[in-house]
């Protein structure tokens, strides 16, 4: 008899062929780099064409700060996908909407408010890191369980997203709550890299969003040629009075010259390290990677 599968199925069923390697010489290169660091370090790495994956922690529970962004917008362009939303739409963006003590370049170009297409916030959100439209996106979608939702219908695990931006802003443990582990993060980018989760124009939507972002110029692509593509986005939290800073992350897609990818997932955490050496660390990892890829 011919079975016959669901789409999260078939999807659960193509993330099982992941082996996650143990003894591989970059492994090796990685779990050597990190041990010693005033850090807790986790790594996934995954071939899009070739499924070769290692990880260090990688199953680990990291806070993704901005990280989330990235998953806010694949629910947001889902939606879209459907015809529920619609990218030329206008969202307001009043004055009291604008608070000061958060990242936001909407408030800094519109300080007295503004109005903006839903493509426009999603920009801002995605390559722009903006704090204030991400909650714009999250009370649009209906806050932050519906997207955790749309997450777990579409088979992925080890995720919370339970707080909003303002939400953590207002105490530090609460960035905790939002968490996910280097291997799902690594997952999802394959789904998205995939077109298992967005049609083709949304994914490319997305993609260039990711593409054009100008954070994390000294994570990931830090080490790596000048030119080379890197679909990514990075978190960052505060440091705390005794030193802490509890998330420096970057996760992204890179193309290789050869018209491969891999997709990499580096997050720092509860680091007593400061902010050049937390980036540092995410850039040679970037190229302990792209050095394995380019020479085997």
């Amino acid at each position: 008899m011919l079975k016959i599968y669901s789409p999260v199925v078939l999807l659960l069923l193509g993330l099982s062929r992941i082996t996650y390697a143990q003894t591989a010489p970059l492994q090796q290169q990685i779990e050597q780099y990190t041990a010693g660091k005033k850090a807790t370090i986790g790594v996934s790495v995954l071939g899009m064409e070739d499924h070769y994956a290692v990880s260090v922690k990688g199953d680990d529970h990291f806070p993704m700060q901005s990280v989330f962004k990235f998953h806010i917008a694949l629910a947001v362009l889902a939606e879209v996908d459907k015809g529920k939303l619609r990218l030329d739409q206008q969202i307001k963006v009043r004055k009291d909407e604008l608070p000061l003590n958060t990242w936001s370049p909407i408030r800094e170009k519109f300080p007295k408010g503004t109005t903006l297409t839903l493509k426009e916030v999603l920009r801002y959100t995605v390559s722009e890191s903006d704090n204030i439209g991400c909650d714009i996106l999250l009370r649009l979608m209906g806050g932050p369980k519906v997207v955790n939702d749309y997450l777990v219908r579409n088979g992925v695990k080890d995720i919370a997203i339970v707080a909003n931006e303002h939400e953590m802003h207002q105490a530090w443990d609460v960035q905790f709550r939002n968490w996910t582990t280097p291997k799902s993060a690594t997952e999802l980018l394959k789904m998205f890299y995939d077109k298992k989760l967005l049609s083709q124009k949304s994914t490319e939507l997305l993609w260039t969003m990711m593409v054009e972002t100008p954070t994390g110029k000294k994570r990931i692509k830090g080490q790596l040629p000048e030119g080379t593509v890197v679909a990514h986005k990075t978190g960052t939290s505060d440091t705390n009075q005794q030193g802490i800073t509890a998330a420096v992350n970057d996760i992204g897609i890179v193309t290789l010259p050869d018209g491969k990818h891999y997709a990499i997932s580096v997050f720092v955490s509860n680091s007593a390290e400061d902010m050049e050496r937390n980036e540092k660390i995410i850039s040679d990892i970037g190229r302990f990677v792209w050095e394995y890829y380019t020479r085997r």
